[in-house]
């Protein structure tokens, strides 16, 4: 007899289905059904017992794995499946105890909170999974030890260079990924805004190129899956976080990425978002409560209004619509008032700094979450790593509202921060305007806008930790900024490589990229040469440059293999000069100086079309009685017994015998 089930009934076939017969047959069957009901009921039910079952399976436990030796015992996991929150659990391990058990609003979550002890041992934790005292299901959560000194890592700093990477246009290591099943967009070159195929492996291949460059640490823009359908190719919308996007690689290629990175004295940042995730994340679908999303799951587009943070006359209304508005509807913005997302996202940071080895984070659109969580998260990050690096993303050109969120500021609303560091957008727009604005004799145009972004630097409570750039990922090319003045983007370099801050490279300029035209992300975010099958070009060699390209080129690698040797660059005193706008024989010159006990480097610049001569006695507190020195960038010696002759359009880098 065929059995089968339907909407959770178990029948036989109806009557007029059956297959003709005698009715001596049919009235047998009749006879005998009093007898074949109970069995086929039995049978039903051996046969429904898996499928019922498996409504009570879990399909996710995150975080899945763990390790001992954390300063915070506690560790929360969230557990997902069909009628999960009606599960009870049992933790069989030593030195693990479950301390509480909560189903989610959502009754397909339920929260597990556990405390592992230091000493607990390293192994496989089971978690068994109950339903009226009978086990459904089990789980493993690995617990690990930690690396020997992981506590102790060291972040990033100003002795450091950072490379900044697009994972998608740099490079093509491994071309099998480049479609993946499952996931929304395939690459596609021809797409300024689509996936065009780069990925991890990429990076691992061109770590001797970006070491032989001079920088130390390599920030990747997010690598976390993004299987949203189209435009994902930036990683800003999660849809996994805990999950490498396949496209890129692995969980376990992203931590062979940081280790071998470190084999060449190289360290590896992560870029987060916890302000908010891709549409297509899976919890999104199934949300665990009503108040995970902001303004209850409905788009509602923030004001961008970041100063009414600080703003003491904001209204309450302007300031919930920045906070909780969303960018796009495309990614749903978080509510971190949530206690139990603020230690999803918690944890999932600590999970990627101690699973990858990294060595920082760059946190994305840092004014927008909740303040108060950032604080949190930041001062848990911190507890676990104190000697680690975070930089903020507050893309603003006020350094007041830099200096609001760098640890150390003393805030009139008594707000607390615990960042260490943040992008200093308000140094890059000046340092932009003071290099295409004309240096007019008797205006306060030009350079001297320059002096005066570095002098507002007494607003800060760290200045030394800010991430100075010339551009990034947000922002035009540097040369596309400066008109497409090579002279003058080789200024912007090199006023990166020596002021105070640590110094971040997008990838690329290093070979001119520009962005001709309106604002595209697509173009800026453009394929790095040689980085593709089929490339013409290949920056990684120089086969296919243009002489200019390679000229500066050199320069960039010049400029930072010298750097990255420098202790009086990473933290000597700073001195600068005043340009003095009624001086026309100093007229478009600048001069900034670091400085230690027994050493000296000495930077000037000439926006000028014309041969400067500067009195070295005027500038006696920079080379402070040298009378020689060393031209970083050609090699030459410098005779500073009277005076310094800058050519027209130039940097003079000068290493000071």
């Amino acid at each position: 007899m065929i059995l089968w089930a339907k909407k959770g009934s178990c029948r036989g076939p109806s009557r007029q289905n059956w297959p003709r017969g005698t009715q001596a047959r049919e009235n047998q069957t009749v006879e005998m059904r009093g007898v074949l009901w109970p069995v086929i009921a039995a049978f039903c039910a051996l046969l429904l017992a898996p499928l019922a079952q498996a409504r009570d399976v879990v399909t996710r436990m995150e975080p899945s794995s763990w390790w001992t030796g954390f300063e915070n015992p506690g560790l929360q996991l969230l557990v997902y499946g069909e009628r999960a929150g009606g599960l009870t659990a049992r933790v069989g391990h030593p030195g693990v105890r479950l301390t509480s058990a909560e189903a989610g609003p959502n009754p397909n979550y339920l929260f597990l909170d556990l405390e592992i002890d230091a000493d607990a041992p390293p192994g496989p934790v089971r978690i068994d999974f109950l339903r009226k005292g009978k086990i459904v299901q089990s789980r493993v959560l690995e617990l690990h030890p930690r690396e020997p000194g992981s506590a102790g890592r060291r972040g990033f700093g100003a002795k450091d260079a950072i490379y900044l990477i697009t994972p998608d246009r740099f490079a093509n290591g491994n071309v099998a990924n480049d479609i993946v099943k499952g996931l929304s967009e395939p690459a596609d070159r021809s797409k300024p805004g689509g996936r065009h195929g780069g990925d991890i492996d990429g990076v691992i291949g061109a770590l001797d190129y970006i070491s032989g460059m001079g920088f130390t640490q390599i920030w990747l823009n997010p690598v976390l899956e993004n299987n949203q359908p189209e435009y994902s190719y930036h990683g800003y919308a999660t849809t996994d976080f805990y999950k490498v996007d396949p496209r890129f690689g692995t969980n376990a290629d992203m931590r062979r990425l940081a280790e071998a990175a470190r084999t060449k004295g190289m360290g590896v940042i992560m870029d987060m978002i916890v302000n908010h995730a891709g549409s297509q994340h899976w919890w999104l679908r199934d949300p665990p409560g009503p108040d995970w999303i902001n303004f209850s799951g409905r788009f509602s587009p923030t004001n961008h209004f970041h100063i009414t943070l600080m703003d003491p006359y904001a209204s309450a209304r302007d300031r919930r619509q920045f906070a909780d508005g969303w960018f796009v509807e495309a990614m749903p913005d978080l509510n971190q008032r949530d206690p139990r997302l603020a230690r999803y996202l918690i944890q999932n940071s600590i999970w990627w700094i101690e699973y990858a080895g990294l060595s920082g984070v760059r946190m994305d659109t840092w004014p927008y979450p909740d303040k108060t969580f950032m604080a949190e998260w930041t001062r848990r990050v911190l507890q676990e790593y104190p000697e680690f690096t975070v930089v903020g993303e507050e893309l603003s050109r006020n350094p007041a509202m830099l200096a609001y969120w760098q640890k150390g500021n003393v805030n009139r609303d008594g707000y607390v921060s615990f960042l260490p560091s943040l992008m200093d957008f308000p140094l890059q727009d000046q340092m932009r305007q003071a290099l295409v604005e004309e240096d007019r004799p008797g205006s306060w145009n030009g350079l001297v806008k320059l002096y005066e972004a570095l002098a507002t630097d007494f607003i800060y409570p760290d200045p030394g930790n800010l991430v100075v750039l010339p551009d990034n990922h947000d922002l035009d090319r540097i040369l596309t900024q400066l008109g497409g003045d090579v002279d003058l983007a080789r200024m912007a370099l090199a006023y990166t490589a020596v002021v105070r801050g640590i110094p971040q490279i997008y990838y690329g300029t290093e070979v001119l990229f520009t962005n001709p035209g309106r604002k595209d992300d697509g173009i800026i975010r453009s394929d790095f040469p040689g980085g593709f099958p089929g490339d013409r070009a290949n920056a990684f060699t120089g086969q296919g440059l243009s002489a200019q390209q390679k000229q500066f080129q050199d320069f960039v690698r010049t400029l930072f293999v010298w750097r990255r040797d420098q202790p009086v660059v990473h933290s000597g005193r700073l001195v600068h000069f005043a340009p003095d706008p009624n001086d026309a024989a100093r007229n478009g010159t600048y001069v900034l100086a670091r400085l230690s006990d027994g050493d000296g480097v000495v930077l000037a610049l000439n926006k000028s079309r014309e041969i400067r001569s500067l009195p070295v006695a005027d500038y006696s507190e920079a080379f402070r009685g040298k009378t020689s020195g060393r031209d970083v960038i050609t090699g030459a010696r410098i005779d500073l017994s009277k005076t310094l002759s800058l050519p027209a359009r130039s940097v003079t880098l000068i290493d000071l015998d």
